[in-house]
């Protein structure tokens, strides 16, 4: 809404109503007010989540400090949610179809999860909604996705080209297309020239079906990430403040991909796509990062409240929809590898149960409770290292420092090819 007011003022002449037409301020803005809100607001929410006695429940895994956690309010999604949306609307160019498709996709995620909750916590389901459901609604936000991009045409890039010094074998400049490119293509780390098109696994079918193929690729590796790495967040939201952490870090990672590829200057730089119009996402994420800081002052260990499947759900859709946006879907298995392995090893658990007639491949999945767990205890699992239990906000710390680790990486295969 600022957004708008100020254009008028603008147009007024008003000294420094020009302030507002910059990403770059209209970011910090909205990283400052959704911090605020998270933690002004989200008291508030807390108090109602008590007197609503919307609590935790606990079930005994013999883990270090768990029974301690029964009774704390969850459904605190709800605070990030709020946190990021209301700065979105405040300061963000609402005409942006990529700002507009992030705050639909975090609003049907955050339902979603909701849903999940409240089934959970008032309804006395421990399992929640059934699991098909969860799906039919992750596939759905992918399936909107991938439709608005290949139907609206303002959701192009420009592809890039090198000029390469005959002598030197040296890039001596990157050109851009006079023509806007509206085709599924994406960034590939580790290679030479890094702009991958979909259509070329279907171009066998030839030129028409080829592009309309490569879209329908493009549909199912959108659906496989929004599913896995929202799934993979809600797993792995298991300890105080992890899933918090590690989702701040990666939305660090993915704000300043968005800056560089909204930009013509820098994403010549690094010889990366051209987004038009991709830059308000920054906004976006700005929010976001803002959101999760604010909401770790109450889900630091000890957490004062828990972001349930309302949040966690949440969370992984955004990271996945964002990187799609962007065209760096490729880059989420290293950016938030944490979120797959956590899917994997709950994945090869149950497997290896099965296969094996009770036996383990961990001590306890999701992975992150294999090491608050002590090792030759009575359980029959493969890995028992370590020993003795670590504590849970070590692990969480631990989580984090290879999150960033991750996050660095993923701004390295935008420059070793």
């Amino acid at each position: 809404m600022f957004y708008y007011l100020f254009d008028i003022l603008r147009e007024a002449g008003v000294p420094g109503s020009r302030l507002m037409g910059y990403v770059t301020f209209r970011s910090g803005l909205a990283f400052v007010l959704a911090m605020v809100i998270a933690i002004f607001v989200g008291r508030r929410i807390i108090e109602r989540l008590q007197l609503m006695q919307v609590g935790e429940i606990v079930r005994n895994l013999d883990l270090e400090g768990q029974t301690k956690k029964t009774g704390t309010p969850t459904m605190g999604g709800i605070i990030i949610i709020v946190a990021i949306v209301l700065p979105c609307l405040l300061v963000s160019n609402l005409s942006n179809v990529y700002m507009l498709l992030m705050l639909f996709a975090t609003l049907w995620l955050g339902t979603l999860g909701f849903l999940d909750d409240y089934k959970k916590l008032r309804k006395h389901n421990k399992d929640g909604i059934a699991g098909k459901y969860k799906i039919v609604g992750q596939v759905g936000i992918a399936i909107i996705l991938a439709g608005t991009m290949y139907l609206n045409p303002d959701m192009v890039i420009v592809q890039n080209t090198e000029i390469i010094d005959a002598s030197t074998e040296r890039v001596e400049e990157v050109v851009y297309a006079e023509t806007v490119t509206h085709s599924p293509e994406t960034t590939l780390p580790f290679v030479k020239n890094n702009n991958f098109d979909y259509s070329w696994v279907t171009s066998w079918m030839g030129d028409r079906a080829g592009e309309i193929g490569g879209w329908v690729v493009f549909l199912l590796i959108a659906v496989f990430l929004v599913t896995a790495t929202s799934n993979g967040a809600n797993l792995n939201d298991g300890l105080d403040g992890m899933t918090a952490g590690l989702s701040a870090i990666a939305g660090v990672a993915l704000a300043v991909m968005a800056y560089l590829g909204g930009s013509v200057v820098y994403s010549a730089y690094l010889n990366i796509m051209y987004i038009p119009g991709s830059e308000e996402l920054v906004v976006y994420m700005a929010a976001f990062i803002g959101a999760l800081i604010g909401f770790l002052w109450y889900n630091s260990y000890p957490a004062q409240v828990f972001m349930g499947d309302t949040g966690s759900l949440t969370l992984g859709g955004i990271i996945a929809v964002f990187a799609i946006l962007i065209h760096k879907e490729l880059l989420l298995p290293i950016l938030v590898a944490l979120f797959y392995i956590e899917d994997f090893s709950v994945a090869l658990q149950v497997l290896y149960y099965k296969r094996t007639g009770g036996r383990r491949i961990f001590k306890m999945a999701p992975l992150h409770h294999h090491f608050q767990k002590a090792g030759n205890a009575g359980i029959d699992a493969l890995i028992q290292r370590p020993i003795a239990p670590i504590p849970e906000a070590k692990i969480t710390v631990r989580f984090w420092i290879i999150g960033i680790i991750l996050a660095a990486l993923t701004f390295v295969t935008l420059k070793i090819r």
